[in-house]
């Protein structure tokens, strides 16, 4: 539990202090944001704003994670102290390295938008290449790396709030490995474009993203005290690495409230797709490794409506020539509709904090039911 409060501790000062220090940075170097002509016109007095702070995020996600080791590390050298559990995993790394991956996808994407001024950056194409590469090699080394009892950090079976009898095991060694792949890939693309969308005013997609990687927190948690190789039972959770899972988890929720300091409206910064493609991998990757494959849709819920909104609109418009929205994502249509901005963030807010609480709710009722 102390590399949970330190990760977390850590990660909020840097970006905290550190995201100021950016800004100054990228507004020397004049890197603003691009603002497309087509979206609603409240938006055109935030052109030039300093974006690609997803940076920030990641770097202080990292330092949060690297430093609570380290100070742990230290703490047991001394002979003090024995905190178990608090060692880095193969499990947090891998996630670490899914979220690093997308960001600097995202980077790439960013750095074209303010280089060329235009609001396309990477092709679609290359963007889904970038994504593809990284999820393939996070997917395939998940399966990899036997632990205790020969667990790996993901398996192939799909989870809700644990695997169930859905593996992709019954298509042989090859065909489960494909498949997982093509899976971990869907879920993983579907996370990052769902933090990308929800990413449309000040403070909305990191505040919603503190919410729902604290609960992962209490997922790991939980799972950490209720693990088959501490308190085996029918109920436990036979997930590797939790408690290193948790950190990670703790990192990316005190960077994001850091960030959230200067993000939000009026926003001094914005994440960028540096930021929103990261925190969907990192999402991903938790639901991946913490065996809450479906439980991640009710977590991140707001993700899932507002990527719904945008379904609906194209489905609708292309079907029928008529829009459901005056504008897809969902929230620039309450902007039509003439919500102030921080009246949208904040109802959103509250809706994702039910979608947590909810998700949460479920994840706990089962272990209840399987007493």
């Amino acid at each position: 539990m102390v590399t949970i409060v330190l990760a977390a501790g850590y990660a909020m000062v840097v970006a905290l202090l550190g995201t100021p220090l950016y800004i100054k940075f990228l507004v020397r170097r004049g890197y603003g944001q691009f603002i497309r002509d087509d979206g609603p016109t409240s938006h055109h007095t935030k052109r030039g704003t300093p974006t690609m702070g997803g940076a920030v995020i990641l770097l202080a996600t990292l330092i949060g994670y690297l430093g609570a080791h380290a100070t742990m590390w230290l703490i047991d050298a001394t002979g003090l102290r024995d905190f178990g559990g608090s060692s880095m995993s193969i499990s947090g790394l891998l996630v670490l390295f899914l979220m690093a991956g997308l960001g600097l996808v995202g980077f790439a994407d960013d750095y074209l938008k303010i280089s060329k001024q235009r609001s396309l950056g990477l092709r679609s194409h290359e963007k889904l290449i970038g994504q593809t590469l990284v999820a393939v090699v996070f997917a395939v080394l998940a399966l990899q790396f036997p632990g205790d009892a020969f667990r790996t950090p993901a398996s192939t079976a799909i989870s809700f709030v644990r695997d169930l009898d859905l593996d992709f095991a019954v298509f042989g060694t090859v065909g489960g490995l494909i498949a997982f792949v093509l899976w971990a890939n869907l879920m993983i693309a579907g996370a990052s474009n769902g933090v990308n969308l929800t990413d449309g005013l000040d403070g909305l997609a990191t505040g919603a993203s503190v919410m729902v990687f604290g609960g992962y927190v209490l997922i790991g948690i939980w799972q950490f005290n209720q693990n088959c190789q501490i308190t085996p039972g029918p109920n436990c959770y036979d997930v590797r690495d939790a408690h290193d899972l948790a950190v990670v988890a703790a990192c990316v929720a005190g960077s994001c409230f850091g960030f959230l300091w200067w993000n939000a409206s009026p926003a001094k910064i914005f994440m960028g797709d540096t930021g929103s493609l990261a925190l969907g991998g990192a999402l991903a990757g938790l639901a991946i490794t913490t065996h809450t494959q479906l439980l991640m849709v009710i977590l991140g819920g707001l993700f899932v409506i507002i990527t719904m909104s945008v379904i609906i609109q194209v489905t609708s418009f292309k079907l029928t020539r008529k829009r459901v929205f005056r504008m897809a994502p969902l929230q620039h249509h309450f902007e039509l509709l003439g919500w102030h901005e921080v009246t949208i963030v904040i109802r959103f807010w509250i809706v994702q904090g039910l979608c947590v609480a909810a998700g949460l709710g479920i994840f706990y009722a089962e272990w209840v039911v399987s007493l």
